[in-house]
């Protein structure tokens, strides 16, 4: 008996229990490992511990700072918005453009500062090492803040609300934690909601940072993804620009 709550350690007794019986069956046959010529033997990669930490630890930047980010972003610019200071913003110099980039520089600067928290806390209390380029993490990570700050704007303009503002922030957190594989492999999942992944931003910078931080991965093998994560920012950045312009007209 195979106690199934925890499907992970439960998938792992059940196939050491498979193995085990059929190495048991083959021996009472007479079958031994000498007659077989060739030696298999598993060899883990990037992983070979199988700790959990390993794969949950990196996928917390990519939700922390998504969290950060669209929280921070949306319920500023609503509470500005609800004490009237928006409008006062309006009527000074600055243009619209430059009171977008103004609101979003403070949680750019906020969003790093997080990251770097994580993983100072992921080498120095969990042991996960960063065995690719520092250098190029924080490149991408900034690539990610693009799409998550749009998002925040984009939520800013169509509530009306700090209220509506945390409803609408998490619609939009619950399919990033769910669906972009920081909880569930994206493979085990059903095939509709596995196309589903493909629609959210995190996706790509969970597979950017488990990529560099656990094997290792350059530019080279992550420039999809990254290209991926631009797109969504573009896009994002262009309609938050967009509805920002037409809720301040």
């Amino acid at each position: 008996l195979i106690d199934g709550s925890d499907s992970t350690s439960a998938l792992r007794l059940l196939q050491a229990s498979q193995t085990l019986g059929f190495l048991k069956s083959l021996k009472k046959i007479g079958f031994t490992p000498e007659m077989v010529s060739v030696d298999v033997r598993p060899r883990l990669l990037f992983n070979p511990n199988l700790e959990s930490a390993n794969f949950f630890v990196p996928g917390l930047i990519g939700v922390i700072l998504q969290l950060v980010t669209v929280f921070l972003t949306a319920f500023s610019i609503v509470r500005e918005r609800e004490r009237g200071t928006m409008e006062q913003l309006l009527v000074t110099p600055v243009s619209k453009e430059g009171l977008i980039l103004g609101k979003l520089l403070p949680y750019c600067a906020i969003g790093f500062m997080q990251t770097g928290l994580v993983l100072l806390v992921m080498v120095v209390l969990f042991g996960v090492p960063i065995h690719g380029s520092l250098a190029l993490l924080l490149l991408l990570s900034g690539l990610f803040l693009i799409p998550a700050l749009g998002m925040g704007i984009v939520i800013s303009t169509f509530a009306r609300n700090q209220g509506e503002a945390m409803q609408m922030a998490m619609m939009v957190m619950l399919p990033s934690i769910l669906l972009s594989g920081f909880v569930f492999p994206r493979e085990s999942m059903p095939y509709a909601i596995y196309l589903l992944t493909f629609l959210i931003p995190a996706t790509y910078y969970l597979e950017i940072l488990r990529g560099i931080i656990l094997r290792g991965a350059g530019w080279a093998a992550l420039w999809d993804e990254a290209l991926v994560l631009l797109i969504f920012g573009i896009f994002f950045m262009v309609l938050s620009a967009l509805r920002f312009k037409k809720r301040l007209g």
